[in-house]
Parts: C-alpha cells; structure tokens; sequence
C-alpha cells in the first residue's frame, strides 16, 4: 500500500474514532486490515500524517489535523469555535472569571491537588470555581489522596482541557519562569512608555489662539 493509498484509510480512522487515536494505534489499526499483502512501517503511517497534516492547512477547509489530547483528531479552526458552539450552547463561549482562571491554573501546574492545597496558594474559598471548572468539563476527579486526614478529592486537568488548549500533555505547558519573564518583560516596557508620555507632557503647553483654537507649544523652545 502506497503512502497516497494510505493516506485516506487514516482520515477515515481519525475522523470515525471517538478519542484521539496516537500514531502507534493507527499504525496497529492499519495492519489489522484484511488481505494486507505487507506490514505497513510506523515510519510510513507518520509520512501519511504528515500529508493530512499538509493536506487541512488549506485555509479553505474549516477544520485541521492536529496531535493534541494525547492524539491526532479533526479539530475545527478556531474563527469557527463560536459557529460550532451554536449546536452545543455557550459553554465555552462566557469567560471564565479571575478565580475560576486562577484555581484552573494551580491544578494545571500542581496536579493532582485537593482543594485544601489550591485554597492554601489562593488564600481564599475556591468551592465555587472548582464547581464552574466541573461544569465546563475542563477538569475532572482523578481520586483521593489517601494520605490526607479524610482522603480528600484530588483534582486534575481533563482531556477537555487538553483539546481546548491545543496541548497533548502538561508537559506541554508554558514553563512559569518564561511567563515570569514576559510578565516582567511586558511591566518593564508599559513602565518606560508611561515615563516617556509624562516626559513629553511636561515638555508641552497649551494655549489658546486668537480664534478659540488650542495650540501646542513646547515649552523647551526659545
């Protein structure tokens, strides 16, 4: 079997399949077929993924191929997120508030975590952002921690996190030092922006024209 053969058998397989399938699982799929006169390589099945992968970068197609969740899927672009929405409501579509978005994060970088630990880095009450985080499904139950007086919930990120992220992993997080960077990176540049527009502005006065009209003169100017 040719890669260009190939190529729709696994469109097929990614698209019927109802979790994302790793190229491991759809190179053993492929070799299940009857009447296969040979073994089809791994190496061969990534050179057909990376046709698919080619093939739905068109802008024209509104959806793409992409490895995330754990595998590859058919994902729709993200200009049409607010279209598909309209099937399944706006779950997606409100904003998650501070809180919410802060207590997501904590158990992105430190799970699997109990709400005693993420309400110990917040310093405040968390029920109700863990309860809107269960409700969007972008977290999950992953157990207890027995080891804990009363084996507490423990909490983690769901593979609905992972597809709404575009991530396969939480390795695939940014590291906190490099949004560190950028934050301080990003204060530093506004700080000197803000000190350059008050220099600027003390350098300027207004007046007024004979004929109403305000005028600009630097006060610098001889």
């Amino acid at each position: 079997m040719t890669t260009s053969d190939l190529i729709p058998h696994i469109e097929a397989l990614i698209f019927a399949s109802d979790k994302p399938l790793t190229t491991l699982e759809i190179t053993d799929v492929v070799n299940s077929f009857p009447d296969l006169e040979e073994k089809i390589s791994l190496d061969k099945v990534e050179a057909a993924l990376n046709g698919i992968v080619e093939k739905y970068s068109a802008d024209f197609y509104p959806f793409e191929v992409k490895q995330t969740g754990g595998g590859w899927q058919f994902l729709t672009r993200k200009e049409f997120h607010k279209t598909v929405a309209q099937l399944n409501g706006d779950k997606f579509l409100k904003r998650l508030s501070a809180a919410a978005l802060e207590t997501l994060a904590i158990i992105a970088y430190k799970q699997p975590v109990t709400k005693g630990e993420i309400e110990s880095i917040r310093g405040v009450s968390c029920d109700y952002a863990i309860q809107k985080l269960l409700e969007k499904e972008l977290i999950i139950i992953s157990g207890r921690n027995e080891h804990a007086p009363g084996q507490p919930l423990l909490y983690a990120t769901s593979k609905t996190f992972m597809d709404y992220f575009g991530i396969n992993t939480s390795d695939d997080l940014p590291k906190l030092k490099e949004i560190i960077a950028e934050q301080v990176e990003a204060t530093l540049v506004k700080a000197a922006e803000e000190k350059n527009e008050e220099a600027a502005g003390d350098d300027e006065v207004l007046s007024v024209a004979e004929d109403g009209e305000l005028v600009v003169n630097n006060s610098n100017e001889n």
